[in-house]
């Protein structure tokens, strides 16, 4: 493996692919692999990650968001690239921007391997990005399958891997568009986004309906709360646009389809600012409570949706 990775970008579910990919390469080389986050570095960590081991010959650190190293960090770390061992693997993250720059031209000067991580503007770089994971994965997706899964989905990166990596593990033979499809009916846009559909437009009891009918279908109660926290990202971001702007012109700036903004801006008539405010910390906390920080999940959905259409009202 060559020494020295940059992964360069602000979009995290590339450098994450990028990052999983270096590691499966340094575990084949039975590497010691140390992990850390810059902003976390304290003196002497990053030497200690890389000196000698007693468990192996190689050793490997991951050093992410590079960009907020303290003096201190980015001085240890200078220090070890002008000398930099052979059986020393770096993988480095770095956002992008001014902030840590001379660093990021001492470390370009060696001649890294650089992995450019931007946030994807075309359908095609997206599209590729969703078939390239399903082949990581050791399944063929078909075009029909990706195109359904963006429509479905979004543009959201992180959102599209993690449907990718559920949708994976919970069919077995062809990703097809039916596959794709039946995923999500069943799952998500039947289940948990007709209500967060309920929650933001319709009356409270309305809403705690469709959650009952959500639940005794199977629905999972975390895929009620991402689906409605979904729903209030995707009022935030368009409340913050110009409403004479058309869809399909913000698709790209806003990292949703098009469908996606004109709902939004259906039911933004009911929501003011404050009121988007009070719902995300309902179901912020509703979601930690569905998770194991209260004993009935049920009850704290509920809760959350008397919560979000006191706000609405």
């Amino acid at each position: 493996m060559n020494a020295i990775y940059l992964i360069l970008g602000s979009e995290s579910a590339l450098a994450d692919r990028a990052v999983t990919k270096l590691l499966g390469q340094v575990k084949e080389e039975s590497a010691e692999i140390t992990s850390l986050f810059a902003s976390e570095v304290l003196p002497g960590d990053i030497s200690d990650a890389l000196s000698p081991s007693l468990f192996s010959e190689r050793r490997a650190l991951v050093l992410r968001d590079l960009q907020d190293l303290t003096e201190e960090g980015k001085e240890e770390l200078s220090t070890l690239l002008e000398g930099l061992d052979p059986t020393i693997t770096l993988i480095l993250l770095h956002k992008g921007g001014v902030k840590g720059k001379a660093l990021l031209d001492q470390i370009k000067k060696l001649k890294p391997e650089i992995i450019p991580c931007d946030p994807l503007k075309k359908e095609s770089e997206k599209e590729d990005f969703l078939r390239n994971l399903f082949l990581d994965g050791g399944r063929k997706p078909t075009p029909g399958a990706i195109t359904a899964l963006i429509s479905a989905m979004g543009n959201d990166l992180a959102e599209l891997t993690s449907a990718v990596s559920q949708l994976m593990s919970d069919t077995a033979g062809a990703i097809d568009e039916a596959a794709v499809n039946k995923y999500h009916q069943g799952r998500i846009e039947t289940t948990g986004f007709d209500v967060a559909d309920a929650a933001l437009s319709g009356p409270t009891p309305a809403a705690l309906l469709v959650l009952r009918q959500a639940l005794a279908t199977g629905t999972d109660p975390v895929m009620v709360t991402s689906a409605i926290a979904s729903s209030l990202r995707s009022l935030a971001k368009v409340s913050g646009v110009s409403r004479g702007a058309k869809s399909f012109e913000l698709a790209g700036q806003l990292g949703m389809a098009p469908w996606q903004i004109d709902k939004a801006r259906r039911q933004l008539s009911s929501w003011s600012p404050a009121a988007i405010a009070r719902a995300v910390k309902a179901i912020a906390l509703a979601d930690a409570q569905v998770k194991g920080a209260a004993t009935d999940p049920i009850y704290a959905l509920e809760r959350a949706l008397a919560e979000i259409g006191a706000a609405r009202s």
